[in-house]
């Protein structure tokens, strides 16, 4: 139907006849001269109808912004006066012979253009407009190359695509499984996978040592920028890699892709374990390009008298840590009231400060409501160990180790943002040895990634002490996002049970719900481990958007809903019917209700 891409001519194509299909962008009427630009997912390119062409010239005349068209007509180049260095195409244009209306459009629901200021929830109505827009466009290209580059990656490293089921059961990923009743097994329940974790362990069970999927995943969950209820991940799993190897070769894999697509040389990847992370930056993805970092405290504040610092100080699950921001003593009261409700977010109960006027007149030259409860040593000796200068603040965190890191690492990125301390580029690492299993609050133990994950210690030792023993674990974090995560799975059927054990699930629970995965591991499963990435958060980090649903093509709302097909929706009562289900609220009711 079309000869070549409106965005594709270029002088190249001077004198050629070509045809064109695509959508018009702009519409203008000069003295008699009808200008199109026509657009498709390549760009724009302008074609000039004149009156010697009669029948298509009034054609031209009624077309509208986002007609359809098809357009026939030889490439020219533009007068130096006309050139538009804006354009690609800007240098020619296209004198057009022949019009063909495939379609009206009624008048869009907003300007499809970069500068409209149009709310999300009308966008995602009406979608497939949003998507015709150039820089939705650019990110869903840039999608589809990112993807195939992974792809081609892989399959040159003998990595196998292979899929894994979407309809399971429901597995602990550590979200809420999206459920799927079964009409042919009334009462039961298939689950859509949060991952293919088993499945993919299993594979290498079966002798397929090196695997991918760009797979689908699901988890129902509350949503953030970055989290969506299905996602894309590059699922990756290897067996007979060590954690050393597989985080070698996904390193050179994100290199390499970074290096084709955007030309960017990738710097160093550090290796920061979890502690080291937690300690100095209070978050396990911490951004590296942030100058800034949380010193602990705690031996100083424990020979102090006030109550708030000495209490967290002296309990051992407790942390008092202090955040120096180099020349934020220009930060208002009223500017430091708004980061005290920004943290209390976290679970912070305050925020205290100091702010260092004069250095050299020690206590005199520091301003601040606490120094009345500090001996003047001891703050002395706190500004030494922070190296704090003139025109520097502190922010202090006094409260559980937990509520701690979290609250002053988040106050670590937002004061950064506010104060323009973030560094341009790309600012790569790798987190290591975390921790096997979180208390949950209630005395019991949670995995930390997930109950698959193979310990750095003996089965005995993990046993004897599970809150210090270590993971095989690691994640790839870049500028403050997680950019996939991985470990070393549990290959030995005794370890596996030795985990199951300690996360309180007995042996008829372990039998019920992962028998198959238990007697697989008995018929030589090799030592295996893997990685996933998120390839939303990849995407959005690599096209500047901010969040993953401007790079996914029909993503949900922060309600977990499509605002354009109105789902999730009812369905009819002989559906509902079939699959033995009743609700415990009748329709009308809840209509009522609503």
């Amino acid at each position: 139907m079309r000869s070549h891409y409106c965005g594709a001519l270029s002088t190249a194509n001077i004198d050629e006849v070509v045809t064109l299909c695509g959508w018009v962008d702009r519409r203008r009427d000069h003295g008699g001269v009808i200008f199109l630009d026509l657009r498709d997912r390549q760009g724009i390119v302008q074609v000039v109808f004149d009156p010697d062409t009669e029948e298509h010239f009034r054609r031209a005349d009624r077309v509208r912004s986002e007609y359809v068209l098809k357009v026939t007509g030889r490439v020219r180049a533009r007068g130096d006066a006309t050139v538009n260095p804006a354009m690609a195409t800007g240098e020619i244009e296209v004198l057009g012979k022949k019009l063909e209306i495939l379609n009206s459009a009624e008048t869009p629901p907003f300007q499809l253009d970069d500068y409209t200021n149009v709310g999300e929830e009308v966008r995602l109505q009406y979608r497939y407009m949003d998507l015709r827009r150039q820089e939705m466009q650019d990110r869903l290209i840039m999608r589809s190359k990112i993807t195939s580059e992974l792809r081609t990656f892989l399959d040159d490293e003998g990595f196998l695509d292979i899929e894994t089921p979407i309809l399971t059961r429901a597995t602990p990923e550590g979200a809420r499984d999206y459920l799927v009743p079964s009409r042919t097994h009334p009462g039961q329940f298939f689950a859509l996978p949060q991952s293919p974790q088993l499945f993919k362990q299993l594979l290498m069970v079966s002798g397929f040592d090196r695997y991918y999927q760009v797979a689908k995943c699901f988890r129902d969950e509350d949503l953030r920028a970055d989290r969506q209820p299905e996602f894309t991940q590059i699922d990756i799993e290897t067996a007979f890699l060590d954690e050393r190897e597989i985080m070698a070769i996904t390193e050179r894999m994100i290199r390499e892709l970074f290096k084709s697509v955007l030309e960017v040389d990738l710097p160093e990847f550090p290796h920061i374990t979890y502690k080291e992370a937690m300690d100095r930056y209070g978050s396990d993805k911490p951004d590296l390009r942030i100058p800034l970092e949380l010193v602990s405290v705690d031996d100083l504040m424990q020979q102090v008298d006030f109550k708030v610092f000495r209490g967290p100080a002296e309990d051992p699950a407790g942390r008092v840590a202090a955040l120096k921001v180099t020349g934020g003593a220009s930060i208002s009261r009223k500017e430091i009231d708004g980061y005290t409700k920004y943290v209390s977010i976290y679970g912070a109960r305050g925020l205290a400060w100091i702010k260092v006027n004069d250095v050299a007149a020690g206590v005199e030259g520091l301003q601040s409501p606490i120094l009345k409860f500090m001996p003047d040593e001891i703050v002395a000796q706190m500004i030494e160990r922070l190296s704090a200068a003139d025109g520097d603040i502190i922010f202090f965190g006094a409260d559980r180790a937990k509520v701690v890191n979290e609250a002053l690492g988040a106050l670590r990125i937002k004061v950064a943002e506010d104060q323009g301390m973030i560094a341009p580029g790309w600012s790569p690492l790798w987190v290591v040895d975390f921790p096997m299993f979180e208390e949950d609050g209630e005395g019991s133990w949670t995995p930390l990634h997930h109950p698959f994950t193979a310990p750095s210690c003996n089965a005995d030792a993990l046993s004897a002490n599970p809150g210090e023993a270590l993971s095989r674990a690691y994640d790839m974090v870049l500028n403050g996002c997680e950019l996939g995560g991985g470990s070393i799975r549990i290959h030995e059927r005794a370890m596996q049970e030795s985990v199951f054990r300690i996360l309180n699930i007995d042996e008829a629970e372990a039998e019920e719900k992962f028998g198959f995965l238990l007697n697989a591991l008995q018929y030589g499963a090799p030592p295996h481990g893997g990685l996933a990435f998120g390839l939303d958060r990849l995407v959005m980090l690599m096209t500047g958007a901010h969040s993953i649903r401007d790079v996914i093509a029909f993503p949900k709302t922060q309600s977990a809903a499509c605002v354009m097909t109105n789902a999730p929706g009812v369905v009819s009562d002989q559906q509902m019917k079939e699959l033995n289900i009743r609700l415990r609220q009748s329709r009308t009711e809840s209509e009522k209700a609503q």
